[in-house]
């Protein structure tokens, strides 16, 4: 417990023998729960577990083992909490955790999630370059900022999960895109935190020659889809001047889809402070 807060740690491993021990034993002693979600591992990665309770899933993606993570937390914490995801290939720094839970303790946010600020002079330059096109496509895709939509290290409340429409979830490597996607159609509050990057001979199991274009596609087809839902369910002069330079801009301009973006990014900070207010 933290601050009064309860904290679970959801940790999706598949194949992960080499570092999954390494990353239990550093958890915080703040945290309450662990969950290990075994993926189709065929190394005996679930059996290292130890304490931690363990979900088995047959290779279903690393977005749906988060999500198994998060609902497994929801049925056993008996009051509010934060789930926390960390990786099992211990590219994540758990000294970083109690940064990224702070946020949410603080009523600041409903989500938070890291960013890497020291990544360029250790990730590799393929996913520099990829990871730099996915943050301009995400934030169209979100209608805010989105810096470093890869980095899964992330916290969420337990208000959110226990709203979160798990039939709809993205199952793959996109699933921070989407998640951040659909926090930003919901108006949830999302903060960035400053989190250290580690690779030391950890193996990607991200093939960017087909990651990067299924992503794109999802969140271009997102970027439609969450405006269309947002006029329906949020309609606002903002997004009156959203569709009429979006069109504006296909017909005589691209210069407009400028102000397109700029319009899409009010609508989406007032759905935010339409649901804080709401909140209070």
């Amino acid at each position: 417990m933290y601050q009064g807060m309860s904290i679970g740690v959801v940790i999706p491993a598949r194949n992960e023998v080499e570092h999954l021990a390494g990353v239990l034993s550093g958890i915080p002693s703040f945290v309450d729960k662990v969950v290990v979600v075994d993926d189709g591992s065929s190394d005996g990665t679930g059996e290292l577990a130890g304490d931690a309770d363990v979900v088995r899933l047959e290779g279903e993606g690393v977005g749906s083992a988060i999500d198994h993570g998060h609902r497994r937390l929801l049925e056993v914490m008996d009051s509010e909490f934060i789930s926390v995801v960390m990786a099992g290939d211990g590219q994540m720094d758990p000294d970083d955790m109690e940064s990224l839970i702070t946020p949410i303790v603080n009523r600041q946010a409903h989500h938070s999630k890291g960013e890497r600020l020291d990544r360029a002079g250790k990730m590799p330059l393929y996913r520099r370059i990829g990871t730099f096109i996915l943050s301009i496509l995400t934030t169209l895709a979100c209608g805010q900022t989105i810096r470093d939509p890869q980095c899964g290290y992330t916290a969420t409340s337990s208000e959110v999960l226990e709203s979160w429409n798990w039939e709809r979830s993205w199952k793959g490597y996109g699933y921070p895109n989407w998640w951040l996607m659909a926090l930003s159609e919901k108006g949830w509050r999302i903060s960035h935190v400053p989190v250290r990057a580690i690779y030391e001979g950890q193996k990607s199991g991200i093939r960017i020659s087909s990651f990067l274009p299924k992503v794109a596609v999802m969140l271009l087809i997102g970027l439609h889809s969450r405006i269309i839902r947002n006029t329906l369910n949020n309609p606002s002069l903002p997004i009156v001047i959203t569709w009429v330079t979006y069109i504006a801009g296909w017909v005589y301009n691209p210069l407009l889809f400028v102000v397109t973006h700029l319009s899409d990014r009010i609508h989406v900070s007032q759905i935010m402070r339409d649901v804080n207010e709401n909140a209070r």
